[in-house]
């Protein structure tokens, strides 16, 4: 099965699209800070999120409850691709909707190999794949830039470190995060 979670009005071929909302006439209505999810264990073999994760778990233990669920119905190797908007973008800040800034730093907790490193070298990282019996690997991240950041770095005019730097220090350079998971089970 494919899962295209919180598909809105983006409904997908051969995916079950799935939204809370039933004005988007998806396949199923699903409330997905609502648990468990309506799925079986490891019945999902890829599961999307386009711009719906930053929407999810204002509160930590709903966040990590859907992280949970959608470990739990991830078939072993299951591909998970996530997009969501840079944290420090006006497309993120200017959204009442969004609750949660998504990063692949922050999914990194759930990779229960960094975890298992970081509590032997004594890091002070929360290690949420321990706390949670989640494991997802980060296998791909893309950031995309906004303009005019975007069109220097395919010139040369921006290099690929001074990039990261901006990225990291201002606002409006990133514009969204692509990141794709894999599920270790």
């Amino acid at each position: 099965m494919k899962l295209n979670l919180g598909c809105g009005n983006r409904k997908l071929a051969g995916f079950v699209n799935v939204d809370a909302a039933p004005e988007c006439e998806p396949d199923q209505v699903v409330d997905l800070e609502t648990f468990p999810w309506p799925w079986a264990d490891n019945s999902a073999e890829m599961v999307v999120l386009t711009h719906v994760l930053e929407h999810l778990g204002a509160e930590t233990k709903v966040f990590l409850g859907v992280m949970k669920e959608l470990y739990r119905v991830c078939a072993p190797g299951a591909r998970v691709q996530i997009a969501v908007p840079h944290p420090r973008s006006d497309n993120f800040q200017g959204d009442p909707t969004h609750v949660r800034a998504i990063s692949p730093k922050m999914l990194r907790l759930f990779d229960r190999a960094l975890n298992d490193e970081w509590k032997a070298t004594g890091a002070a990282n929360t290690p949420l794949a321990h706390y949670t019996g989640v494991d997802f690997a980060i296998t791909n991240t893309v950031l995309l830039l906004q303009e005019p950041y975007a069109g220097q770095l395919r010139s040369g005019a921006l290099t690929q470190e001074r990039m990261v730097e901006l990225e990291r220090t201002l606002f409006n350079v990133g514009d969204e995060w692509q990141i794709e998971l894999v599920a270790r089970k």
